[in-house]
């Protein structure tokens, strides 16, 4: 796609090269030798071997500047005002499950679950420690902030009652409005499934708990923001807070 910011020519063995023309920034004369387009947010310019190159972000992601961004020193438009006062040159690629390329979106029926997008390729995710995903933050968030999935599932039976958390003997989820919240028994205590409050043991499922300190939370959700990713690898999506990775039930799109 041509702008009013780029001048075109063909050379004597057909190549197409660019030249700058307005108010467009030369690459080669600054430090990094790499520039963001004057006009459009997913585009940037490179000096290579002195001539001014060039290239569009993969379709999604913005220019972020060099060395920045999840790929190609490109990112998602929502992490920061890449796009004030500038547009998108390239109009959206869609596959299934994906508006673009490479993002995050919602699910189409789960208000925990969503996909990373990546080259088209669809992964679902899930939202744990009660958190739903929110459209507009594009992380994992706390029910009350996210619109149309106000009442979580767990919470169905009683909106402020406790619930069992698998086979765990000591962590439980207590709703409060219709919200769950992580929760732990005191030291010594166990949960009780059938009476769902904290108890002293041994209950029919728990025994005396150990002295020995419970091991780190798998629940505790890290958010793993991926640095620049070869193109023959498979990345590290760029999960939200409160996120686990699902199985990919999805093979690569040719």
């Amino acid at each position: 796609m041509r702008d009013l910011n780029t001048e075109w020519y063909v050379d004597g063995i057909g190549s197409v090269s660019a030249q700058l023309k307005g108010n467009q920034e030369d690459p080669c004369k600054v430090k990094s030798r790499v520039i963001g387009d004057e006009t459009y947010c997913d585009r940037y310019w490179e000096c290579v071997n002195g001539q001014q190159e060039l290239y569009d972000c993969p379709n999604g992601l913005v220019f972020a500047g060099k060395n920045r961004g999840v790929t190609e020193g490109c990112d998602y438009p929502w992490r920061s005002n890449y796009c004030d006062n500038k547009q998108q040159a390239n109009p959206p690629i869609g596959t299934e499950h994906c508006d673009w390329l490479y993002g995050i979106f919602g699910h189409e029926t789960s208000c925990t679950r969503y996909w990373t997008c990546w080259n088209g390729t669809a992964t679902e995710q899930l939202c744990i420690g009660g958190l739903l995903y929110n459209e507009r933050t594009h992380s994992c968030d706390w029910p009350e902030n996210v619109d149309g999935c106000q009442k979580h599932p767990l919470c169905n039976d009683d909106p402020n009652g406790n619930v069992p958390l698998g086979k765990s003997c000591n962590r439980y989820w207590q709703c409060q409005g219709g919200y769950p919240r992580l929760q732990r028994c005191p030291a010594m205590l166990v949960f009780d499934r059938r009476s769902l409050r904290c108890v002293v043991p041994p209950t029919e499922d728990c025994d005396v708990p150990s002295t020995l300190p419970p091991p780190p939370q798998e629940e505790d959700g890290e958010q793993n923001i991926p640095q620049n990713n070869p193109k023959n690898k498979q990345p590290e999506f760029n999960l939200p807070p409160g996120a686990i990775p699902l199985p990919s039930k999805n093979r690569a799109r040719n």
